[in-house]
């Protein structure tokens, strides 16, 4: 017998397997939120909101506007990533890309919701843009793509449930590396989803209440 040593998942150790797929979650959640923050700031910086606020447009069909384009926005941006992965840095792909989309979807929720609330506590874009930055490094220090959140300190690793994106970094990584299914992930996908709609939710009741 020949005892030989085997890294799970990334045989090769190529580094661009592990971090190319967690570029996904960075990139859909920078885009995302800073997209929707700055766009409704921005209409309050020219004076257009009050114009459509007059209008006989409802509150749930301006909030749907506002976000449901950026929402398409980062559906797109999670495909042209993945292509990028697959076509240009070789990375496999081993699950199932419907369940990518459907936990994108689920963590769209959260970033658009995060992207609305800024919104609705910032009246420049300068402070839209100071605020999208403050909610997005600590996300992003914490969600595991650069460093391993179990070598953390044990208070932080607690914190880190408290981290949409770490969640949507554990699917998208098991997707591509494991091929892990929602067998696997549900517990991730479910975290996602109460994440999604407790965060759009409050920040719809906030940017209604803003409007009203």
């Amino acid at each position: 017998l020949t005892f030989r040593s085997r890294v799970w998942f990334n045989p090769e150790l190529q580094s661009r397997d592990y971090f190319v797929p967690g570029v996904v979650v960075n990139i859909i959640t920078l885009v995302t939120l800073m997209l929707t923050a700055m766009a409704i700031v921005r209409e309050k910086e020219i004076g257009t909101m009050e114009q459509l606020m007059v209008t006989p447009i409802r509150p749930v069909e301006l909030i749907l506007g506002k976000t449901l384009p950026f929402a398409l926005v980062g559906l797109l941006d999670v495909l042209l990533v993945t292509g990028a992965a697959l076509l240009v840095f070789r990375i496999p792909l081993r699950g199932s890309v419907p369940l990518l989309l459907g936990a994108a979807v689920f963590f769209l929720m959260t970033s658009l919701g995060v992207g609305l609330f800024i919104s609705t506590i910032c009246h420049t874009q300068q402070q839209a843009m100071m605020s999208s930055f403050f909610f997005f490094n600590p996300a992003f220090m914490l969600s595991g793509f650069t460093f391993p959140i179990r070598n953390m300190p044990e208070p932080v690793q607690y914190l880190t449930y408290l981290n949409p994106v770490r969640y949507f970094m554990e699917i998208v990584r098991g997707i591509f590396l494991k091929g892990a299914g929602i067998s696997t992930l549900w517990p991730q996908v479910l975290a996602l989803f109460v994440f999604g709609v407790v965060i759009l939710t409050l920040s719809v009741l906030r940017f209604h209440k803003r409007l009203d």
